[in-house]
């Protein structure tokens, strides 16, 4: 049996510029974090020649090709492992429509627990890289690039993407104080919805010519975030947030609306300095930056609202058991 546990993520600038259709033109940039909650994916191999696979549904299958679980089915394919195994995904918070890059958290981690199956040690570039394949290629996924590589690398990175399809992964290196201290300005709290981001993300996609200008401001705030970080300067980041966000919400027309205006403003006037809806927007979780005297307001404003702790996550998707017989 082995059991693979691979971080969700929280993006802080950027979104919207991974898009190949962006990035290939003008480059495209994020900082994004891992965070300490996890899609586990657990794979053993059975006496039968069937497949199986455990999610929020069940299947049993004489061949991976028959899958209706897109993903599982493809990073089967990926990694040639067809027949006599069980599969099954657990995830610390709903499997999907949460903004958290549950969809490429489980990409990235059925990739490292089938090419650990057989064996195969591979680099974190290479479960991103082929993990995008799957998500944009095969699935044709209207979606970017940057899920894949901070579930794949973990802590918290600035991720390029350059023109000519590379992508290059830096560490932020954030002083050990200023970690500490970020970790305990940022508050998550479900919206009590979930959504598809599909249609917010093909809108978003189709509006990336009507958008460039927006999205190079949005890709060189990343820049901006990233030396905020390494000079510890954490409000300076949270303002970003914001200045972010209000530009994050012109990109298609259902990232925001009413309700989660409401909440974020009432988060604001409570005293948080900035946030944004996680992922693709629509619902899911509302990120928040606060300082820490105006954090017991905040949650009076949203006292509607459950919030979920976090931590952040240094490791990106890993083994964390392999049992063999």
């Amino acid at each position: 049996m082995i059991v693979v546990r691979t971080p969700l993520r929280l993006s802080f600038l950027g979104g919207g510029s991974d898009f190949p259709d962006f990035y290939r033109k003008a480059g495209g940039a994020v900082v994004s974090t891992a965070i300490d909650k996890y899609v586990y994916v657990i794979i053993k191999g059975r006496f039968d020649e069937q497949v199986v696979v455990n999610y929020s549904q069940r299947e049993t299958v004489s061949s991976a090709s028959d899958l209706k679980h897109e993903l599982i089915r493809e990073a089967m394919r990926v990694t040639g492992v067809d027949s006599g195994v069980e599969i099954t995904t657990l995830a610390d918070v709903p499997a999907s429509g949460t903004g958290l890059g549950s969809s490429s958290t489980v990409t990235v981690g059925a990739l490292q627990a089938l090419f650990t199956y057989q064996g195969v040690i591979v680099t974190s570039d290479d479960l991103a890289r082929q993990a995008c394949e799957i998500e944009l290629e095969f699935c044709r996924k209207p979606i970017g690039k940057q899920d894949q590589y901070i579930a794949a690398y973990g802590g918290i990175r600035l991720i390029e993407f350059l023109k000519d399809d590379r992508t290059r992964v830096s560490n932020v290196l954030i002083p050990e104080k200023a970690l500490q201290g970020l970790t305990r300005r940022l508050m998550l709290f479900y919206t009590n919805r979930t959504r598809s981001s599909a249609s917010v993300l093909k809108e978003q996609n189709e509006n990336i010519g009507d958008r460039h200008e927006l999205l190079c401001q949005l890709r060189d705030m990343a820049y901006a975030g990233a030396r905020n970080l390494a000079d510890g300067d954490l409000d300076a980041l949270g303002r970003l947030m914001h200045e972010g966000w209000v530009l994050k919400k012109q990109l298609a027309s259902g990232v925001s609306d009413k309700a989660i205006n409401d909440m974020y403003d009432a988060a604001r006037q409570a005293g948080a300095l900035g946030g944004k809806i996680a992922g693709a927007g629509a619902g899911g979780f509302l990120l928040l930056y606060c300082p820490l005297d105006k954090q017991d307001q905040v949650r009076n404003a949203l006292g509607h609202l459950r919030e979920l702790p976090i931590g952040l996550e240094r490791d990106g998707s890993k083994v964390i058991l392999n049992i063999r017989r």
